[in-house]
């Protein structure tokens, strides 16, 4: 292979003219950034936008390019001696950075007056009113999707699972969760994200939501009918049928984004046996604490607060800051770089604490194995973003049915004598 096209750098200084002139354009859009957060982004809001915008993605893109150059064949070459993707220093640094970012977005969002200012030509143009700091964090979350999946397809461009499923993500985080709702505001119609259902949208069954959608008339209704549909009858059929990648790894944002930002961390996640046992308690206890929560407002609200008093606002307010801001934002994400890419859905996400309840009982998805080809080489386990030891089940020729896989087919795609594949079969008891 030639070296201008390797994808084997370590650092910088390492890469081929193609990557140093993705490096400097990408350093040129944060630069821009941070000159549109101290100000000019709210006087001069077009150019800071695609200054940040455009040179940002350029320059990933520019980077990433070489992926779709190289032989056919997935390459993490030094990923382990790599201090971006081994929690070296660059690794902290990035995860103070976005665990910074998330702190300042939730409670100080005045600091980031100038960037949300450079969004509002987009806004209007989408929403048709002036941007917040939530369309900005939708704005830079679709772009980070779209951005890193164009390299996440070039990484496995060879392997058609992974560039349909890396599509579809892209198209439901653009189309679903960042178009679709703005257009409804511009039409003066609740925001809404078809792509988002209880519990992870906890609030979608809870009666302050509901009498709030339902107010905007038959489309509210429509909506309500979408999101009960969706958490009780497609989810438990789709489940049943495709397993719970039908939603982690085709549908859902945060898996999109884990999928694409977090491809380069998803090495990092833990295997231990610990690490399995605080999953089970912490992504059940979740899923326990929302649906309490959301039982305890239908009653309160249906004895018009006589029952409960304020317990069940406290509860909402507990689950809103500790799960909903704190877990899936601050730690769900800005730990990408030291705990691995899928931390949310691993520990917290009471979704996936559903859909794989139905995985693991009820489900036609399992990963076969084909154990007499197996040569211990450990790389499914290794590249298993949740955490498990793929290879335990291959050296023994075991079916994989394990509640918290989501499907993603790393596991099989990286391995070098194809022991794994993705089926829907019968039930196996």
């Amino acid at each position: 292979m030639s070296k201008d096209i390797s994808l084997a750098v370590t650092d910088g200084s390492g890469a081929n003219k193609l990557q140093k002139t993705g490096i400097a354009l990408l350093a040129f859009g944060v630069l821009a950034t941070i000159i549109a957060a101290f100000g000019a982004g709210a006087t001069q809001p077009v150019l800071f936008f695609w200054l940040s915008v455009g040179f940002i993605s350029a320059g990933t893109l520019v980077y990433a390019y070489p992926y779709f150059q190289h032989e056919a064949g997935i390459k993490n070459n030094n990923i382990f001696k790599n201090g971006m993707t081994n929690r070296g220093a660059l690794a902290w640094f990035t995860g103070l950075v976005l665990t910074g970012f998330y702190i300042i977005l939730y409670w100080f969002p005045q600091y980031l007056e100038g960037l949300i200012r450079m969004c509002d030509p987009l806004s209007w143009l989408l929403r048709n009113k002036a941007a917040d700091q939530w369309f900005l964090y939708g704005t830079l979350y679709t772009l980070a999707v779209l951005v890193m999946g164009f390299r996440f397809i070039g990484k496995y461009r060879h392997n058609r699972y992974q560039i349909i499923r890396t599509l579809s993500v892209m198209f439901f985080q653009l189309g679903f969760a960042f178009v679709l709702p703005g257009l409804l505001l511009m039409f003066n119609q609740p925001e809404f994200y078809f792509s988002y259902f209880w519990p992870l949208k906890y609030g979608y069954l809870w009666p302050n939501d509901i009498n709030y959608v339902v107010s905007s008339g038959g489309l509210g209704y429509f909506m309500i009918f979408w999101g009960a549909i969706m958490t009780f009858i497609a989810t438990p059929l789709l489940t049943y049928k495709y397993g719970k990648r039908w939603y982690c790894s085709w549908v859902c944002g945060c898996g999109g984004l884990a999928e694409t930002m977090g491809d380069p961390y998803r090495q990092l996640s833990d295997k231990s046996l610990k690490a399995w046992k605080i999953e089970r308690y912490t992504v059940h206890g979740v899923l326990v604490f929302i649906i309490i929560t959301t039982i305890m407002l239908w009653l309160n609200s249906a004895w018009e607060g006589g029952l409960l008093g304020t317990w069940s606002g406290n509860f909402s307010q507990w689950y809103g800051f500790f799960i909903g801001s704190i877990f899936s934002g601050v730690i769900g994400t800005g730990f990408y770089p030291i705990f691995g890419n899928r931390v949310w859905c691993r520990f917290g996400c009471p979704m996936a604490a559903i859909l794989g309840l139905f995985q693991r009982f009820k489900s036609k998805f399992r990963i076969t194995t084909n154990g007499g080809q197996c040569i211990s080489c450990g790389n499914c386990s290794t590249y298993c973003e949740m955490g498990i030891d793929v290879r335990a089940y291959a050296q023994k020729g075991e079916n994989i049915i394990r509640a918290s896989c989501v499907g993603c087919g790393v596991c099989s795609a990286v391995c070098p004598r194809g022991v794994l594949n993705l089926e829907n079969l019968r039930d196996e008891k």
